[in-house]
């Protein structure tokens, strides 16, 4: 009922501020009852695949359906490529159109070749991946800084649209500026109103044409992290479950686990500047 209280066109509020006097966790704002329902079968065959795709997300839909078939599941490959596209997934290897912009959309120069990322709020990231439900699935957004891995936002949404995105980089926001922000060409990230945001903060904008085998790998090391560390281990039945578990895992994430890439520090002790990471030269191009 309080989040009817929200007015996100007509008031003078930020959205944000009315969240905080409303009582209302802003990512709530995102989630809405599913239209398609996939039946239990589907949701089987897609659980299959998010576990196989985060322990190999190199995995195109041709041997996504190999390994679903020597799991006794006849299945196409039409039909893997769809549920894998519904899923947001696609495999981490080079080669043109991996991620394709909406028409109309501005596509920006690839601007980390070659760069050294000795700093905090040098770079940022952002990607979205697919986390499954017993009735259904969610889309989890985040933004994490490259020096010192650290989360600085997240959001929860049941569908791929542009706002929840633009949501969770205005959290991030709030807390610095990065001097670069590196993104697929998803049509989330290529909308006017993601890059325009960017734009308007003086942050140059940094997009991979070459698919997700480079740009992405700190944050797909991440998704990893997050499920299997958590979201598989705890087996939430709801959005409110996961919504809860995952503030308590990237609290834990930032603040308390070790990375080795950061000498064992945090990182939120890195990002801070309280601890000094090795550093790690990033992945070479194939």
């Amino acid at each position: 009922m309080r989040r009817k209280w929200i007015d996100r066109m007509g008031c003078e509020l930020p959205v944000a501020q009315q969240c905080r006097l409303a009582g209302v966790n802003r990512t709530t704002l995102y989630y809405h009852p599913a239209k398609r329902q996939e039946d239990a079968a589907t949701l089987a065959i897609m659980r299959l695949i998010d576990e196989e795709y985060t322990r190999h997300p190199f995995l195109g839909a041709r041997k996504m359906r190999l390994h679903l078939n020597a799991q006794g599941i006849a299945i196409s490959r039409r039909r893997v490529s769809k549920l894998m596209a519904h899923m947001g997934l696609q495999a981490m290897v080079p080669g043109p159109n991996t991620s394709k912009p909406q028409a109309g959309h501005k596509v920006y120069p690839y601007l980390l070749q070659g760069m050294e990322i000795t700093r905090p709020n040098q770079v940022w990231s952002t990607d979205i991946t697919y986390i499954r439900l017993p009735r259904g699935f969610v889309y989890l957004v985040a933004v994490i800084d490259w020096y010192s891995r650290k989360v600085l936002s997240w959001r929860l949404s049941n569908t791929m649209d542009a706002e929840f995105c633009v949501d969770c980089l205005e959290q991030a926001l709030a807390q610095g500026t990065p001097e670069i922000f590196n993104t697929d060409q998803g049509s989330q990230f290529t909308s006017s109103e993601f890059t325009g945001r960017l734009e308007a903060a003086g942050i140059r904008i940094s997009m991979d044409g070459k698919g997700r085998a480079l740009d992405n790998i700190f944050v797909e090391r991440l998704w990893r992290s997050v499920k299997y560390e958590d979201v598989y281990l705890k087996g939430y039945e709801t959005v409110p479950e996961l919504l809860m578990g995952l503030t308590r895992y990237f609290e834990y994430y930032n603040d308390e686990r070790p990375h080795q890439a950061l000498g064992n520090a945090t990182p939120a002790a890195t990002h801070a500047g309280k601890s000094v990471r090795r550093e790690v030269p990033l992945p070479l191009e194939i």
